[in-house]
């Protein structure tokens, strides 16, 4: 039997948008309230984000009015009846779905169901069928996967299946394989270079082998790691100093768009902030154009690992690792705003009061700080000089 293919009007799909701009809640949980697939929503995102520059273009409002301006008045009287209608429409579109289900009159005799379906902004499959979120089970054994992942990087699919089942759960390779490339985790091993990066990003040499970092803003590095929440997770992007561990920035997403990369990294040179080289992995939010023709352009040397070597942006993963013991393991995050609550209270502590032996057991806040200040003298020099 063939699937019909669900088709939404703008409204609804303008109001999904809205809310997964918002990021106040997961994907998983705007599947559930709005019966739509998360692929679906992250496009609905992404078409929105493209098209509000337009919103503020001027020019073509005179054109709009110019136009209208020649119309004669009963047309003008239609426009205002359609106005008023439309107005009335968008009342009940902001009503929560389930709400906007109960107006419905199966028994009708002046309006057939597909048209109430289409007065009130609800599409029709809708009352046949739901989309499933991601099953408890998936996020379970997501949050597993993360936690045996945090402890064995070098975990590849087949390990990670017998660690599951050795749990007792019955799951073969290709479900494991899905749930990892969803949490966007990749086993760290050597391993031959068969796969080809995206013709229109391109990827760079690492930079950094046998360099001795001796400052702090020689190097930054960055990576996307997976957080679990209770009903659902999000990822987490942050940027780490290499020589004094201090974290410039970070941001939440609940999906792995490149946007919040490109804003977190955005907002740091914007207020001048600035490195020699920035060091990411091959990921296709790293490799964009729109990442890293900024850092080209603010004469930023950029780096990338090699494919699977562990030690390539070695801070990274030992920040991960920091993280998620210290703080996501320790608790329980229900929602994205008690995750992005929690974090910024972790990352305070991190910079500012948790003690590194590797910095002599000072802050990276003061090892940081005190190399960008003109007033306070270098107050930590390190034992010996690391190189990659």
């Amino acid at each position: 039997m063939t699937k019909v293919r669900k088709r939404h009007n703008t409204e609804f799909k303008s109001k999904v948008a809205v809310e997964a701009i918002k990021e106040q809640n997961t994907i998983n949980e705007l599947t559930a309230e709005y019966g739509v697939h998360a692929t679906q929503i992250s496009n609905c995102k992404k078409q929105a984000l493209a098209v509000i520059p337009s919103a503020f273009n001027t020019k073509q409002q005179d054109n709009e009015q110019a136009q209208q301006a020649i119309i004669d008045e009963p047309h003008r009287q239609l426009g205002q009846v359609i106005s008023e209608r439309d107005w009335l429409k968008k009342k009940f579109l902001t009503a929560h779905l389930e709400s906007r289900k109960q107006l419905l009159e199966p028994d009708s005799k002046d309006f057939s169901t597909r048209k109430q379906c289409e007065l009130l902004g609800i599409n029709r499959s809708s009352l046949y069928y739901q989309p499933k979120p991601i099953s408890e089970l998936d996020i379970t054994l997501m949050n597993l996967l993360d936690e045996q992942y945090t402890k064995t990087p070098f975990y590849g699919v087949k390990r990670m299946t017998a660690y599951l089942r050795q749990l007792g759960y019955r799951v073969n390779h290709k479900r494991v394989r899905r749930l990892l490339r969803q949490m966007g985790l990749d086993a760290i091993y050597q391993r031959p270079n068969t796969s080809k990066p995206n013709p229109e990003h391109q990827v760079y040499p690492y930079l950094l082998r046998n360099v001795p970092i001796t400052r702090c803003n020689q190097v930054w590095s960055t990576d996307i790691t997976y957080i679990r929440l209770s009903k659902g997770f999000v990822y987490l992007m942050a940027v780490i100093d290499w020589y004094s561990r201090y974290v410039l920035g970070w941001s939440l997403s609940t999906t792995l768009e490149a946007d919040f990369c490109i804003d977190t990294v955005g907002k740091l040179l914007h207020n001048g902030l600035h490195c020699e080289i920035f060091n990411t992995d091959q990921g296709s939010q790293f490799t964009s154009p729109r990442f890293t023709t900024p850092l080209i352009d603010s004469g930023i040397a950029v780096s990338m690992d090699g494919r699977g070597r562990a030690l390539d942006n070695i801070f990274v993963e030992r920040l991960w690792r920091s993280v998620k013991y210290e703080c996501v393991y320790l608790r329980q995050f229900d929602t994205v705003n008690q995750a992005r609550v929690g974090l910024k209270d972790y990352f305070e502590f991190y910079n500012h009061e948790r003690l590194h032996q590797s910095l002599d057991y000072h802050t990276p806040a003061q090892v940081y700080l005190a190399n960008n200040s003109s007033v306070n003298p270098v107050i930590y020099q390190p034992n010996s000089i690391l190189i990659l």
